[in-house]
């Protein structure tokens, strides 16, 4: 668990700062349950160590990698991801970390709408289990009247056809967007801009000091 917790501490830092708490929920969301009193310490171990950089800012402390640091991760985490792609549900969970990054309400439609224009057909449920929805939120969502609509079942046998590398159930609903609200389209748009830099070296390209907001 302490190697599974330290690589993921590095890889959810990279270009970014977290408090306790920002880093707290999101190796919950990752499927990492620590107490808040164990992440502490051994984030104050990784600061002894000069792997972290610990800042004040009251009433919180953050957490970054050091500059040098942050550049000999970024080409370890690149070399990995390249490995891991070869899983065909890696693309689900990318999407699913960049979806982390916005309000609970915005996920399904902008789950859907990123998943819909991606493959350009409608987006499965099975997809969006893959992508952190749960049954639960999605019927809730779909209780009252929302941006996103179940497809009729007749017009999805060849989307169906067209998907070989994870297995979709034959009763499988299907989702899609009918009116493209702007904040929806904004929110997606960030969502496709961290695929890219996911999977492209931008390395030269970005700014190293990076316009951060900082998580509570």
């Amino acid at each position: 668990m302490e190697e599974k917790l330290n690589s993921k501490l590095l890889e959810l830092l990279e270009g970014r700062q977290l408090s306790i708490s920002g880093l707290s929920r999101e190796l919950k969301a990752r499927g990492i349950e620590e107490h808040r009193l164990v992440l502490t310490g051994y984030l104050r171990a990784l600061r002894d160590l000069n792997i972290l950089e610990e800042t004040e800012v009251p009433p919180s402390k953050i957490y970054a990698l050091p500059e040098k640091t942050a550049g000999s991760l970024s080409e370890k985490i690149r070399e990995s991801r390249s490995q891991e792609l070869q899983d065909p549900e890696e693309i689900y969970s990318i999407i699913r970390d960049q979806l982390l990054k916005i309000n609970l309400d915005s996920r399904i439609p902008v789950g859907v709408y990123v998943i819909s224009k991606l493959f350009e057909r409608p987006c499965f449920r099975r997809e969006l289990k893959l992508i952190g929805i749960t049954q639960k939120h999605l019927e809730q969502y779909l209780e009252k009247p929302g941006l996103v609509c179940e497809v009729q079942d007749a017009h999805l046998k060849k989307a169906r056809a067209d998907i070989t590398k994870i297995e979709i159930p034959p009763d499988d609903p299907a989702y899609e967007i009918h009116e493209n609200r702007e904040e929806i389209v904004r929110f997606a748009n960030e969502v496709f801009a961290g695929l890219i830099r996911n999977r492209i070296d931008l390395e030269g390209l970005v700014a190293k000091s990076k316009q951060t907001t900082l998580l509570p």
